[in-house]
């Protein structure tokens, strides 16, 4: 059980550094929770985002989600089987009135856990222009 409770802990450190990461604009903090090759995919705004993390990590720096003090990430659930697992996140508040279900997936890798991969639905909001 120690160790499902380690796991737990350990991929819970990792999501957080993706919600502070983008909440702050912080591409540093980002690049530690993502896996290099990782991808995103999903829809915002009725346009379809299918794209590698780098240029996320640099939209992030440009446009923190916490644009205005109202972002509010949180953790909902975390599965894992083995070296696997999925979290799910829900992120409201950002750029202010957007939010965001995020389905991360991640891997432990040489014994630490990273994101592989997140999928996302915008749930509400208008995204803003530019």
């Amino acid at each position: 059980m120690a160790t499902l409770i380690d796991d737990h802990d350990a991929i819970a450190k990792v999501v957080e550094l993706y919600t502070v990461g983008a909440s702050r604009g912080d591409a540093a903090m980002l690049r530690q929770a993502f896996h290099p090759d990782a991808r995103m995919f999903g829809q915002a705004g009725g346009q379809r985002v299918d794209m590698a993390m780098e240029p996320f990590f640099e939209l992030s720096a440009a446009h923190p989600l916490d644009s205005d003090g109202s972002y509010r990430g949180r953790l909902i659930s975390v599965q894992q089987f083995g070296d696997a697992a999925v979290a799910i996140v829900a992120e409201d508040g950002c750029w202010g009135a957007v939010s965001f279900v995020d389905l991360l997936s991640l891997n432990r890798i040489d014994g630490v856990w990273t994101i592989v991969n997140k999928t996302f639905a915008h749930t509400g909001g208008t995204m803003p222009v530019g």
